[in-house]
């Protein structure tokens, strides 16, 4: 058994790397900031993945966080936060290459997503092909909450939800639960927090498939809260736009769907038109890596408007939570700005742009 660490230049330890019996293990290992994803983690876990695709000794992949918070809350906004916008375009480059090495791992790639698990969090395991929640899960793709859009192809999975599910989750930044999870596409399987020693090591030392070894781990999630919204939520972000959704959410007669319009409100209303117009526009490309250049434009011009700078200071910095946006209505969106942020002038994402 062999037991190392990457000799990635920069590499400090915040992401472990071995070889265990037949596993591949990637652990992240930044307990203290919640594993936030740093450039030389994302490059430590690109070698790894490269190195091992064509290792025979390597039969799966197990990917894990440190610490008992969380799998990972995203990349490191802080730090991407301090950066020049060229050195945040080739954060994120690599970030989306690194998701997209995730998704096309030749060997089962398993993702244990205990805890948080969020935004970049999110890019790394919910496109493995083996992906774990328990019931400690909160899975999420907040970014509407700094001014920025979901990313990481977090907009295809969101799309890919079922029914209006996905617009429901970007629009409002709600978490998901681990059972939410797996209704809404972003995981597979149900495994009590508990039995996840032991589901590690039986990943290295059964001779089963690892695909095999989690199933017989897993048990039948609880009910999913979200699948008992259904009804109001599909009637209302069926919308073709956000001041209709707003509108419907106001007239549905439910506290849940009241929050929700709170919460929408509260948001970058710029992010929220820019969010739903990438989501149905993720559902029309179909293809993780024609949504991760979508991501690529949307991330960057996000970047360079003063919400992205206001949405730090506001959760992050003075943390009033009371962010002052620019512009400060959904209805002050205009449509040639949410084109240009997603980088095309085609009509077809016309639909649920604020004009």
């Amino acid at each position: 058994m062999e037991h190392f660490r990457d000799e990635v230049p920069g590499s400090s330890g915040d992401l472990l790397r071995r070889v265990e019996g037949r596993i591949g293990r990637i652990t992240l290992n930044r307990p203290n900031a919640l594993n936030a994803l740093t450039p030389d983690m994302l490059r430590a876990l690109s070698a790894a993945l490269t190195e091992w695709a064509d290792d025979d000794r390597v039969e799966a992949v197990l990917l894990d966080g440190a610490g008992d918070r969380g799998l990972c809350a995203g990349g490191d906004i802080r730090l991407i936060a301090s950066m020049t916008a060229p050195d945040a375009a080739r954060f994120w480059r690599e970030e989306y290459a690194t998701d997209l090495q995730s998704s096309r791992f030749p060997k089962p790639y398993v993702a244990i997503m205990d805890g948080i698990t969020m935004g970049g969090g999110v890019g790394i395991s919910a496109h493995g092909s083996v992906r774990v929640v328990t019931e400690r899960s909160r899975v999420a793709m907040p970014e509407v909450r700094i001014g920025l859009a979901p990313d990481v192809g977090g907009s295809l999975l969101l799309a890919q939800a079922p029914g209006e599910l996905g617009i429901h989750l970007g629009l409002t930044a709600r978490t998901m639960t681990g059972p939410d999870a797996i209704l809404c596409g972003f995981a597979d399987h149900y495994v009590d927090s508990a039995q996840l020693d032991s589901l590690r090591a039986a990943l290295v030392s059964s001779a089963e498939a690892p695909e095999a070894v989690v199933r017989s781990f897993a048990n039948r999630p609880p009910e999913a809260p979200l699948g008992r919204e259904r009804e109001w939520i599909d009637a209302c972000y069926s919308a073709d736009s956000v001041p209709e959704i707003l509108d419907r959410l106001a007239s549905a007669g439910t506290g849940a769907a009241a929050t929700a319009r709170s919460d929408i409100l509260a948001m970058s209303p710029t992010s929220v038109a820019v969010t739903l117009a990438a989501i149905r526009r993720a559902g029309a490309l179909g293809s993780l890596e024609l949504v991760l250049e979508q991501d690529l434009r949307v991330s960057t011009a996000l970047f360079g408007r003063p919400d992205f700078a206001e949405g730090i200071r506001a959760q992050m910095i003075d943390k009033d939570r009371s962010p002052r946006w620019d512009p400060a209505t959904i209805d002050a969106v205009r449509l040639h700005t949410v084109r240009s942020i997603l980088g095309t002038d085609k009509p077809s994402i016309d639909r649920g742009i604020s004009i």
